[in-house]
């Protein structure tokens, strides 16, 4: 079991990624979410950025999922819980078009950090995907760099679909690192080793449960220790 489970830690430890901030880093810091439907994005978004204000960074969320009308208010909800300022626009707006208004809102109002939930989907989708590079586009537009993280959202339980789903988005968009849901359950771990090793992927994050505190950073040690427990 030890040498397995060293040749685990060594393959999820390969390439590592921190999701926020580092010293040095040019504000305000902009992360884009991205993933397909119903994979826990909306959600984690509302988590992280509890994490990040609670380390001291002025945070916005901005709801670029212009779509699902219960998506901006899902958000708005995470965002009275974490205590962070939220920007939406009406439903059906241009997604690019709210992410601009979001970022030229933090630079003028001084934000450290803007988190950007962007709408579900899926990756088959050419034009859904050719927005997604747009919106990517407008950022480096309004703060030079940015987006500076592009953490792309996997649910564990999807299998080999989740990693079909992640080749094409990281075809895409510069897919920085990686955020696992939904990884309570002791069988997910594989899809965890088939990505990293496949996609050559850091993973940064992995949500554990529903609550706000529910996610941490991913450990690549104690990971590989819990799958061959």
């Amino acid at each position: 079991g030890a040498a397995l489970e060293h040749a685990a830690a060594e393959l999820l430890g390969a390439t590592r990624a921190t999701f926020g901030p580092g010293s040095g880093s040019s504000k305000p810091w902009v992360a884009l979410l991205v993933g397909v439907n119903g994979v826990g994005k909306t959600t984690f978004a509302g988590k992280l950025a509890a994490g990040l204000a609670r380390s001291g960074n002025r945070t916005l969320l901005v709801a670029a999922d212009t779509f699902r009308a219960a998506a901006a208010d899902q958000l708005a909800v995470w965002a009275g819980r974490a205590g962070v300022e939220l920007l939406r626009t009406r439903d059906g707006g241009d997604p690019a078009a709210v992410v601009h208004d979001g970022l030229t809102t933090a630079v003028s109002r001084g934000f450290d950090v803007v988190l950007v939930d962007t709408a579900g989907r899926l990756h088959t989708k050419n034009n859904l995907m050719a927005e997604l590079e747009k919106v990517a586009r407008v950022c480096g537009r309004i703060v030079p760099g940015a987006p500076h993280h592009t953490l792309l959202v996997l649910d564990a339980t999807l299998g080999q679909n989740g990693l079909a789903q992640a080749r094409e988005f990281a075809r895409r968009v510069p897919v920085t690192s990686l955020g696992v849901t939904k990884l309570d359950g002791t069988a997910r771990g594989g899809v965890v080793l088939a990505i990293a090793d496949q996609l050559r992927l850091p993973i940064s994050v992995v949500g554990v449960g529903e609550g706000i505190e529910d996610w941490e950073p991913f450990d690549p040690d104690a990971f590989a220790r819990g799958l061959f427990a």
